[in-house]
């Protein structure tokens, strides 16, 4: 179990990775709240006859009572708002911390996530982590420094929303790892992308003048978030989550940052120099090391 989850993650990241070249593209028509709009509705859209053939396949089950369907619906609805709500918070002050920051830097700073994480549950639930998780954040965050950290230092309002969209990714990640278990993982994704449409939508008509034209211009970036990036990544991220300390499920999913340095040397030509590739190799033992059999994840993750 433990490893197909892991291989779910992986998946994850490396969906999520080449989705930054997908997003690049997609900003040079729409606007953040439009672009994350229209793919959580895509998203959305792809999970419905997903949900329909699994629903088909159960129905010879023996059937739950009254209040055992409500209960469900209930965890259901509050897993769907809650993820929902905290993955478009999270999008849009990363969207729009891209305007005022290098993107070295806010990879860097969303990527902070896998330090994020660990201490809120820690100091929110006293979930221990282990010796090893904490050396593979330490190695991880040396490697995404050296991977992202390239241009000029100095914060800047587009650093701070960029810091405040991995808080709300942290808190993304843990309220997933609290609903996974309790709820049908396609069904509460379905319903989280539906959410953040809705608070995308009204970014939308509030701050932002959508058009047609443009969102058929960006129909290809759009397309592949929706479906790849939002509709099977997030979907992934929940059934992979199940079972897994939520600590070294954020490093696993922080191979993102590795991926789209990847993405974009063999996509759009950006070369990797050796600085860069040796925060890779640093990002990959992390990855590594917090794989490793350890009692004291293995007794956190029970």
């Amino acid at each position: 179990m433990k490893r197909r989850n892991f291989l779910f993650l992986l998946l994850t990241a490396t969906i999520w990775g080449v989705a930054f070249v997908a997003q690049s593209v997609g900003m040079n028509y729409v606007g953040p709240f439009t672009f994350l709009f229209a793919r959580s509705i895509v998203g959305g859209i792809v999970l419905l006859p997903v949900i329909a053939v699994l629903r088909t396949r159960s129905s010879g089950h023996a059937a739950d009572t009254v209040q055992e369907k409500r209960r469900a619906r209930r965890i259901l609805f509050a897993g769907g708002v809650c993820c929902g709500a905290s993955l478009c918070l999270a999008s849009i002050f990363q969207q729009t911390g891209l305007v005022y920051t290098t993107v070295g830097k806010s990879g860097f700073l969303t990527a902070c996530y896998i330090l994020i994480v660990p201490l809120m549950s820690f100091l929110l639930f006293h979930r221990p982590c282990g010796a090893k998780v904490w050396f593979g954040v330490a190695l991880a965050l040396t490697g995404l420094y050296l991977l992202c950290m390239t241009g000029e230092l100095g914060i800047n309002r587009g650093d701070l929303l960029t810091f405040i969209s991995a808080i709300l990714f942290s808190v993304q990640i843990l309220v997933v790892d609290y609903f996974s278990p309790r709820t049908d993982a396609v069904r509460m994704s379905c319903v989280q992308f539906f959410v953040c449409a809705a608070i995308a939508g009204a970014g939308m008509l509030l701050f932002e003048q959508p058009s047609l034209d443009a969102l058929l211009t960006a129909w290809m970036p759009i397309l592949y978030t929706g479906v790849l990036s939002s509709g099977v990544g997030y979907t992934l991220q929940i059934i992979g989550q199940k079972g897994m300390n939520p600590a070294v499920a954020s490093l696993i999913l922080s191979m993102e940052s590795v991926i789209s340095v990847i993405a974009g040397w063999l996509l759009l030509g950006q070369a990797l120099s050796t600085r860069e590739l040796f925060g890779c190799a640093l990002m990959f033992a992390a990855i590594i090391l917090a794989q490793l059999p350890n009692k004291t994840m293995q007794k956190a993750a029970q």
